[in-house]
């Protein structure tokens, strides 16, 4: 798989660009605050219908402007697509190949994008939010039952936790109502945590190949899912159900009291052990970064076995937060199979005789204003 065009008309800073893209190597190269991150945000965005950056849409739309239109051609396994999306102040609008998309969760999975940017150093250590938008993300990429489920969830929770609130403030004392609400999150919650589960199983396989190339095998390196939601030993879908399900039950007192939704998949976690020890809590800055990397290389693996195409790479001035040793296992990962998109501000970071030939754009204030010649 890899993006042949890309066509921006008011996305971010860029009032219209097109452009073309070789299918292997491509090099983003400019001062910062000139659009590199921008162009890497708009292929995001595509794939996703969301961005990485931001939660607010409006964040996307050129200043002074109603919409953002990012259109591209997308050439696969099994044939080419015309992708589209359209931004507006009043939502969002997808089509494939011109025929418009009722549900954003059939449009998204046409493109496969794994980044890896400076801020997924923090996957790590980060905050468990930002672990859970990784998971809803990627597996949101690969699987349109998790999408599905995650946005019904969602709608579910908000009513849930509104009523909780009227419960607090005594504004209704009727349970049976809350019972309802109760039983469709957790059958809901169930689906997401069973798919959770079977993502992070698959990723750990890939991981700890990659992590033993990484390592000299002096590593072992797995995932944990992290959870006060229901007994974690549980592995039958029912079972999950029944235990999340009474979970909520006996503490209706408790998330009454508090106004919101105490339990469930909104608030578990993961986390990544080495040799059985928490990363976050006793690795070193080297492992953390080895494991962020082992991670960025196995999504790609992973959505590879998925959907039997490699994804494209989207490198967000990461490089230079690779020592060489890092940096060279991780562009030797990609050479000659994935179509990778590199952004720096200087071609001296990359490591030419690994990366050969690569397309070479030079970014100012929006605009492609230089193609420089592959391999010069």
């Amino acid at each position: 798989m890899f993006i042949q065009s890309v066509a921006l008309h008011n996305f971010r800073n860029y009032e219209s660009l097109l452009v073309e893209f070789s299918p292997n190597v491509n090099v983003f190269i400019g001062k910062n605050a000139q659009g590199k991150t921008n162009l890497l945000e708009a292929f995001f965005v595509l794939a996703l219908a969301r961005s990485h950056r931001t939660t607010d849409d409006k964040d996307l739309i050129r200043w002074d402007q109603d919409f953002a239109k990012i259109n591209a051609k997308v050439v696969k396994e099994l044939g080419n697509e015309k992708l589209e999306l359209v931004v507006s102040k009043a939502g969002k609008r997808a089509r494939i190949n011109k025929l418009e998309q009722k549900k954003l969760s059939n449009y998204v999975g046409n493109l496969n994008i794994v980044l890896f940017a400076p801020e997924d150093l923090n996957l790590i250590k980060g905050n468990p939010t930002q672990r859970r938008r990784f998971l809803d993300m990627e597996i949101g990429q690969i699987s349109r039952s998790y999408l599905a489920n995650f946005s019904q969830f969602k709608k579910i929770l908000r009513q849930r936790n509104n009523y909780l609130k009227q419960l607090q403030k005594r504004k209704t004392d009727d349970k049976i109502y809350l019972d309802v609400l109760t039983e469709q999150l957790a059958k809901l919650g169930t689906e997401i945590i069973v798919e959770r589960q079977s993502f992070l199983k698959k990723l750990e396989a890939y991981m700890q190949k990659v992590h033993i190339g990484l390592t000299n095998n002096e590593e072992a390196l797995r995932i944990t899912y992290l959870t006060t939601s229901f007994d974690d030993s549980l592995t039958e879908k029912n079972d999950i159900y029944e235990n999340l399900k009474a979970n909520y039950q006996q503490n209706y007192d408790k998330e009454i009291r508090a106004g919101t939704t105490l339990f469930g998949p909104q608030r578990d976690d993961i986390a990544f052990l080495i040799n059985n020890h928490n990363v976050a809590d006793f690795g070193s800055q080297g492992q953390q970064r080895t494991v962020v990397l082992s991670i960025k290389l196995a999504e790609v693996e992973l959505i590879k076995g998925v959907i039997g195409d490699y994804p494209v790479l989207l490198l967000d001035d990461v490089l230079s937060e690779l020592d060489e040793i890092r940096q060279t296992k991780l562009l030797k990962a990609i050479e000659d199979n994935i179509q990778t998109f590199i952004t720096t501000t200087s071609i001296e970071g990359i490591n030419r005789e690994i990366v050969k030939n690569p397309k070479i754009y030079n970014v100012e204030n929006g605009q492609i204003v230089k193609k420089l010649e592959e391999g010069r």
